[in-house]
C-alpha cells in the first residue's frame, strides 16, 4: 500500500537528560522552597517533586516552529517553566516566584536554556526522523493508517449492534472513513468522531455503525488516505454465538422428536383400527 513505517519521537526525549544545569537547578529550587519552612526545620510531609522536558512541534504559522518547555513540579503541582518561546522563566505559582526571578538573573542559565531548542529538541527529531536539523522542523511526508473493527453491544437484550471501525496513527490529518453493507455505503446509524492528536505528528478518528445484523451480511469499514495507493477496507460478519447455537440445534433435535412421536403415535392409532375392524368382521 505504499506505507511509511511510524516511529515515535517521544521515548528518546524521555531518555535525555540535561546535564549539570539541570541538577543544579533542581538543587537550587530545593533549596528556595526550603525557605518556605521554618528555620531549622523540615517538612513533615512527603513531597513528591520533579522536572519534565517537552518539545512542542507546531504549523500555526505555515512553518513548523518549535517550542521548549521545561517544567518545575514541587509536591505535584507545575510552579515554574522555562518556555523558550519568551525565553526565560516564569513563575506559575506564588511558591515559584523566587526560583524564577533567581533564574532570570542568570544570563548563562537562560543561554543554556535557550540552545537547548536546538541541542535537545531538534537534534533528537533529527536523530530519529533522519531530517536536516535547521531552523524549521520538516514534517513526515505521510503515515499509513492502522485500521481495526471492534463489536458490541450497547444492551445485551437488544438485537443492535455497535461496531467501531478505528482509523489510528495515520498522517497528515486529512482522511475518509465509511461503512458499507453488503458492498453499498451505508447512511444511517454512522456516526462520526473528530481527528484526534496523538501528541507527535499522527492522528487517529472513530466512525461507528449501528445496525441489527442479519445472518448473511457482510459489513466493511473502508479508510481511503494519502499515504494508501488503494483503499484499506476491512470486512466483518456476524457470528452465531454458541448459546444461539445450541438454541438451533435444540430446536432441530425436539422438532425432529416430535415428528418422530407422532409417527409412532399415528402407527399404533392405524394399528388399533385395524384391528377393531377385523374383529367386528367376525
Amino acid at each position: 500500500m505504499g506505507c511509511r513505517e511510524r516511529r515515535s519521537v517521544s521515548g528518546a526525549l524521555r531518555n535525555y537528560a540535561a546535564g549539570g544545569s539541570s541538577a543544579g537547578e533542581a538543587s537550587l529550587l530545593s533549596a528556595l522552597l526550603a525557605g518556605q519552612a521554618a528555620p531549622g526545620t523540615w517538612p513533615s510531609v512527603l513531597l513528591v517533586n520533579g522536572d519534565k522536558f517537552e518539545c512542542r512541534f507546531s504549523n500555526a504559522t505555515g512553518r513548523e516552529q518549535v517550542r521548549l518547555l521545561y517544567r518545575y513540579i514541587y509536591d505535584r503541582t507545575e510552579i515554574a517553566r522555562f518556555d523558550s518561546a519568551l525565553g526565560r522563566y516564569e513563575a506559575l505559582t506564588v511558591l515559584g516566584e523566587p526560583a524564577a526571578e533567581y533564574w532570570n538573573s542568570q544570563e548563562e542559565v537562560l543561554a543554556v536554556k535557550r540552545r537547548e531548542v536546538d541541542s535537545f529538541c531538534r537534534y533528537n527529531y533529527e536523530k530519529i526522523y533522519g531530517v536536516s536539523s535547521s531552523t524549521t522542523i520538516q514534517r513526515p511526508q505521510s503515515f499509513c493508517p492502522g485500521v481495526t473493527i471492534s463489536p458490541t453491544k450497547d444492551d445485551p437484550l437488544s438485537p443492535r449492534t455497535l461496531l467501531l471501525c478505528t482509523a489510528a496513527s495515520f498522517y497528515p490529518r486529512e482522511i475518509e472513513v465509511h461503512w458499507l453493507k453488503n458492498g453499498r455505503l451505508a447512511t444511517e446509524g454512522v456516526f462520526y468522531g473528530e481527528e484526534l492528536h496523538n501528541g507527535d505528528w499522527t492522528y487517529q478518528t472513530q466512525v461507528m455503525l449501528e445496525d441489527t445484523p442479519q445472518r448473511g451480511d457482510i459489513y466493511a469499514c473502508q479508510v481511503e488516505h494519502a499515504s494508501l495507493e488503494t483503499p484499506i477496507t476491512m470486512q466483518w460478519e456476524p457470528r452465531t454465538s454458541g448459546s444461539a447455537r445450541s438454541k438451533v440445534w435444540m430446536g432441530v433435535v425436539g422438532a425432529l422428536l416430535g415428528m418422530v412421536y407422532l409417527a409412532v403415535g399415528l402407527s399404533l392409532y392405524l394399528r388399533s383400527r385395524k384391528g377393531k375392524g377385523e374383529l367386528e368382521g367376525h
